[in-house]
């Protein structure tokens, strides 16, 4: 609770004063101390200010400067009890549960896009967010708890930021939460091998008056090349300790939080408020709109004046907003007019163009004093492989390249693994077979779990290696260079190399990759890169398409789901020329993207990337496609008349008959199989798979075909499941050359083969394109703000498919 919800009489203990330096610097000097107990004495005769009696003495405070001083109310009846004695024992005036509030710390990591924040936030706390070399992994705010000494730490990660602007949607998420969060110590993470970019960020954080501490991380690399930095000289010059850091590795963590507790605590010797100065020009801008600032003392309890300023200068829209309430808001925007045209005419540049050249010129100063090159550089790596990866002529050959030999290596590498686990399945299931008695329970846990989770839990080791691959692309830094190849084709869609890391983080999963277009500036490009975005095949369809195209295309797998691949790429380019023509006619924002240091990816963060993604996929195997899998059985099972059912099981147990010759065996299988068809053909799901066959029969798919595209809207792991289950064969989960036999032999009532290479492109093509899964669909809801896009993405898509489905076939059945 805030000083502010207090009642006359009533006494508190003051847990922290919030709210910026100075601010908070002069209530502690008027006593307002952490510990320190406090009792509401009057209010005024107009509700304000308020008198509270501290250490002795009565001071007044306005309700504004209240609200910003954390208190915890405790009765003097809670400590009189005695079976609450333990919990608020008082030591020295303070009960011991208010001392173990005032050790909680609530920090923020602030930084430039790959920095390593969020590696230093997984090394702290024990989570396992996502990491990788390219801008914009982190797309939203993440917290997390830190046990250090006898503190509790709670770190918040938050985006990837070049600046505190309102120009992107992080940049203003950032702005926002050290504004209105009033979090007690701001990390700010500076990257060593790029310090002079890094620091205009840290520049405004000290406009803020914020208490910061700079972590100056991969300081190892600084170290390789030879250079040499005074960190402690540079950190005296601005106010701010720095600590030398390689999170990675969890070097220099506890000098930081040594300092962030030292800053929390007002007693780090290094901290000191400072005024950078912006020349004399920008600061006679400044002061002139800080003197109509400095009549609302409420708001300036809470933001800094200069910072206030510098941002009317900068024309921010969301500041300009802040300021609504003031009751002299037409006085303050006059002024900073005013002076914004002064500037402007004075110096002959843009305003933001001017104080962004103020802020580099104080940063290249400092560093001038206090950073010195290596005379002799080695060779800088990254420069020497970007000759190859990104050279004109073979850049664009090698991208493609390592795309095959993705898809490549995890069709060939992953079938080893897929044998032994569908082996493991063989005998589960033949082990359940002879012990347990027949019952309906026994149908569905055979014939409905495993049949369903084993179908897709086949493919595991494939989805594993494909993540595998995607984390070494994104940990070395090579994902920032497939943005820069593409920049060029992107352009030629309307959009630019930017959009292209959330599309080729679709191949993992799409709903992520969805949230980082949060990192794209202009509005109607994060919104074309959402839409197209589904179009990107995520690791849901890998199972399809491994065992569609394992079975029909054994010799050339790999090859085939590269194509698929490729496919959706260029129907994702050919619906943002699309939408870009007919919605979106809007000028681009220039392309600015960053090209990371090449780096050797850890084994630690490639695990926690595989690990991370492998268990969603087990948590949705044992939520959403269990519970699919059981609908589809149960749906498939009834109703069946018990005549039936009891023919069905004496011919199983005939069939076990050890006196049986072979042609006997062959005989009941087959009589067996012909039966248990006929209780799936009339069974609800027939019922439903047939009602939507007048709409999908152009384009060869059967009512089983049907079902199993309707169960994958839910998920598309659970079409290979529905099918594992419809097809009812215990071949689906068997090894390598059978597994596939009864999609291989599969017919239609007329008897002819269901699965024509045409019906299997058309398949195919269907997957790729229709309805993504119903996260997605929340996703582009949520992100987009707006439901309409949502039903687009639902109705444009399924019709969309339908039509490349129907065209697929078309062309297929003249050729083959």
């Amino acid at each position: 609770m805030n000083l502010s919800d207090l009642k006359p009489g009533e006494k508190a203990y003051i847990v922290k004063v919030k709210g910026r330096g100075s601010f908070r610097k002069r209530l502690t000097e008027m006593g307002f101390v952490k510990g320190k107990s406090v009792v509401y004495i009057q209010q005024a005769p107009m509700n304000d200010p308020i008198a509270y009696k501290i250490m002795g003495t009565e001071i007044s405070l306005r309700k504004s400067e209240a609200s910003l001083i954390e208190v915890e109310y405790i009765s003097e009846k809670d400590i009189a009890e005695t079976e609450v004695l333990k919990t608020f024992e008082v030591t020295d005036d303070v009960p011991v549960a208010i001392r173990d509030k005032t050790k909680h710390i609530h920090v923020a990591l602030v930084g430039n896009p790959n920095c390593g924040k969020t590696t230093l936030f997984n090394y702290c706390t024990g989570l396992n967010e996502h990491v990788g070399n390219y801008n914009g992994v982190t797309v939203d705010s993440k917290t997390g708890i830190y046990k250090f000494k006898d503190y509790t730490i709670e770190i918040t990660d938050l985006p990837g930021t070049y600046s505190l602007s309102a120009f992107s949607p992080e940049e203003l998420y950032v702005r926002r939460h050290l504004l209105n969060e009033y979090p007690d110590v701001v990390i700010n993470v500076v990257d060593a091998s790029n310090i002079e970019r890094h620091l205009f960020l840290t520049t405004q954080l000290i406009d803020m008056d914020l208490r910061v501490v700079i972590a100056l991380n991969m300081y190892d690399e600084l170290e390789q090349k030879g250079d040499k930095f005074q960190y402690e000289k540079m950190g005296a010059m601005l106010g701010i300790p720095i600590v030398p850091t390689v999170s990675s590795r969890g070097r220099g963590i506890i000098n930081l939080f040594n300092h962030v507790i030292s800053l929390y605590e007002d007693k780090d010797a290094m901290y000191r408020h400072i005024h950078i100065n912006y020349g004399e020009n920008i600061e006679s801008a400044i002061s002139e709109i800080q003197i109509e600032l400095k009549k609302n003392q409420s708001l300036l309890d809470k933001y800094s004046s200069r910072f206030i300023s510098l941002k009317l200068l900068e024309k921010d829209k969301d500041i300009i907003e802040l300021i609504a309430e003031c009751n002299n808001r037409d006085e303050i925007l006059k002024v900073s007019s005013s002076q914004i045209k002064k500037l402007e005419k004075d110096i002959g540049e843009h305003i933001e163009t001017i104080i962004a050249d103020a802020k580099y010129g104080f940063i290249d100063g400092a560093l001038l004093e206090t950073y010195k090159k290596n005379p002799s550089p080695m060779r800088q790596k990254s420069l020497i492989i970007d000759k190859i990866l990104i050279n004109k002529w073979l850049g664009f050959p090698i991208f493609l390249l390592f795309l095959w030999l993705t898809f490549e290596g995890t069709f060939f590498v992953g079938k080893f693994p897929v044998l032994w686990i569908k082996q493991l399945l063989v005998l589960l299931h033949q082990s359940l077979e002879t012990t347990m008695q027949s019952s309906v329970f026994k149908d569905l846990l055979l014939d409905g779990i495993i049949q369903g989770l084993g179908g897709i839990l086949i493919f595991l080791p494939n989805i594993i290696l494909l993540f595998f691959f995607i984390a070494i692309m994104e940990d070395t830094g090579y994902m920032a260079r497939a943005a820069f190849i593409m920049d060029k084709l992107m352009h030629g869609i309307g959009l630019h190399g930017k959009s292209f890391i959330p599309m080729f983080m679709g191949f993992g999963c799409n709903v992520p990759a969805i949230m980082a277009t949060r990192t794209i500036e202009s509005k109607t490009d994060r919104l074309v890169t959402m839409l197209i975005n589904p179009l990107m095949s995520c690791s849901a369809r890998l199972p399809i398409y491994i065992l569609i195209v394992g079975t029909f295309f054994s010799h050339h797998a790999g090859s085939i789901i590269f194509l698929i691949y490729i496919t959706g790429i260029v129907l994702a380019a050919l619906l943002s020329i699309l939408l870009k023509k007919v919605f979106f006619r809007k000028i681009e924002v220039p392309y600015v993207m960053e090209l990371p240091s090449y780096r050797i990816p850890t084994l630690r963060n490639i695990f926690r990337h595989i690990w991370q993604r492998v268990k969603q996929f087990l948590k949705k195997m044992t939520t959403v496609i269990l519970v699919a899998s059981i609908i589809i059985w149960c749906l498939s099972y009834f109703p069946s008349t018990p005549k039936t059912k009891l023919k069905t099981e004496q011919i199983q147990q005939l069939n076990k008959s050890s006196s049986l010759s072979a042609v006997q065996h062959n005989k009941f299988t087959l009589l067996y199989k012909n039966y248990n068809q006929w209780n799936i053909e009339n069974s609800y799901l027939s019922y439903i798979g047939r009602w939507m066959e007048p709409v999908m029969k152009p384009l060869g798919f059967d009512w089983r075909i049907n079902v199993s595209l309707l169960a994958g809207i839910s998920g598309k792991e659970v079409v290979v499941s529905t099918l594992a289950v419809l097809f009812n064969d215990e071949t689906m989960i068997q090894n390598t050359t059978t597994m596939n036999k009864s999609l291989l032999n599969a017919t239609n009532t007329d008897g002819t083969l269901l699965f024509t290479m045409p019906v299997v492109l058309a398949f195919l093509m269907f997957v790729l394109v229709y309805f993504p899964c119903v996260a997605v669909i929340a996703t582009i809801k949520k992100e987009s703000g707006h439901i309409k896009w949502s039903v687009y993405t639902m109705f444009f898509s399924t019709l969309v498919a339908w039509l490349l489905a129907l065209l697929t076939k078309i062309i297929a059945s003249c050729f083959l």
